[in-house]
């Protein structure tokens, strides 16, 4: 019998390909056989060593249940508050940019995909959706990911355009001055420009449909900023373009600039020290999301989860946090939230879904994460996610 709620818009059949995925790791390996290797290590690795992408996931086996019994758990409850929204699940989809890499419906089948199952959608300024048409495809809650950039107007232009297309918040990220040592991405040639060896080039011939895919759907672009690039036209200008604008003398004074511009929620993204979560609080934050870019950034540095306790000792309870990083199970959503977080982001687990089988494998990806919740919090004896606190764990030893 066809899986009647992981589907796309939740309530649609599964189709029977995806049905053989019963967790995110089934679906990371449907996405490798579905991708080109240069895209599929792109979406996957890390930086240097790989060590805090290893981590990120690693970091929740420390942290163990202390489960009650015989609680009445004929109904659980999934559903949170997170900047100003009631939303169904405590988690929300993170920012990632150009996910028509991964599958030619992009980032509108993210957003219906986040919409049906009732929470917050990210769209990166990277994306290759304008923000205009992701609010056109979807109702849902939104989210803007945005940087503060050289050219202060053009930022000041995302702000207005959120502000006109009725996003909710804003998550300005902070850790994106210099890129990562991404060496996956350098042996595989996935570089702007690309240097494609004859292996990357083999790696493509072999996923023959995901080419047709991308000739059958044309249009490739980084669709916020497209307007503003020099070249204006390929798609490799863009990205140079927008790597141009990423600016080394950003201070804290510069999120206060943001700030002013925007009334609304404000998220505070790359929060990796209790130092800086503090300095974004005085800042203006509304939000905090504990993230080092999944491991793609500077590698060692500490996974969010760990991060979290003393984050949430450090700053005002009215202050939202939210883990981004290495969430692979609903379990390590439970354990984030019983640390003290308001909800967890995840990233490569609905791009899996994405690759894997678009609009309707970001809908079993969601699924399989809300139904991992639901069974985790009836076993653990807790009838709602917003109960979970830290009498229902321990740090392992």
């Amino acid at each position: 019998m066809s899986d009647q709620t992981n589907s796309g818009g939740l309530n649609r059949p599964t189709p029977r390909r995806l049905e053989r995925c019963f967790n995110i790791d089934d679906l990371r390996s449907m996405a490798r056989q579905r991708l080109p290797s240069p895209i599929f290590h792109y979406l996957d690795g890390g930086a240097d060593d790989e060590v805090s992408l290893r981590r990120n996931s690693a970091a929740f086996d420390d942290y163990e249940w202390l489960a009650r019994n015989l609680v009445d758990i004929s109904s659980i409850d999934l559903s949170t508050t997170l900047l100003g929204k009631k939303i169904a699940v405590p988690f929300l989809l993170a920012p990632t940019g150009m996910s028509r890499l991964f599958h030619h419906a992009a980032e509108p089948a993210v957003a219906r995909a986040a919409a049906a199952l009732g929470t917050f959608y990210s769209l990166s300024t990277m994306g290759t959706t304008a923000l205009e048409a992701i609010a056109a495809a979807t109702s849902g809650p939104k989210i803007f990911q945005i940087y503060v950039l050289k050219d202060r107007e053009l930022t000041r232009e995302f702000v207005t355009r959120c502000r006109d297309a009725r996003y909710d918040a804003l998550c300005l990220t902070i850790d994106t001055a210099v890129a990562g040592n991404r060496e996956r991405d350098r042996v595989t040639g996935m570089t702007m420009p690309p240097r494609f060896t004859l292996g990357s080039l083999y790696g493509f011939m072999c996923r023959p449909r995901w080419a047709w895919n991308l000739l059958l759907h044309p249009g490739f672009e980084l669709a916020n900023v497209a307007h503003r690039a020099a070249l204006g036209g390929s798609l490799v200008s863009v990205i140079d373009f927008v790597n141009g604008q990423m600016d080394r003398t950003l201070t804290w004074k510069d999120v206060e600039w943001l700030r002013s511009q925007w009334s609304g929620p404000l998220i505070i993204k790359g929060i990796q020290s209790v130092g800086d979560a503090q300095r974004a609080v005085a800042a203006g934050a509304t939000a905090l999301m504990l993230s080092n870019h999944g491991g793609r950034q500077l590698d060692g540095v500490i996974a969010p989860v760990d991060l979290l306790p003393m984050v949430r000792a450090a700053v005002d309870p009215s202050i939202e946090l939210i883990v981004d990083g290495g969430v692979r199970r609903g379990t390590h959503i439970m354990k984030a939230l019983a640390l003290g977080a308001n909800a967890c982001s995840i990233g490569r687990p609905y791009l899996y879904g994405l690759a894997a089988g678009g609009e309707a494998g970001v809908a079993r990806a969601l699924g399989i994460l809300r139904s991992e919740l639901e069974r985790g919090l009836a076993l653990l004896g807790c009838a709602s996610a917003r109960e979970l606190g830290p009498p229902f764990l321990q740090r392992r030893g």
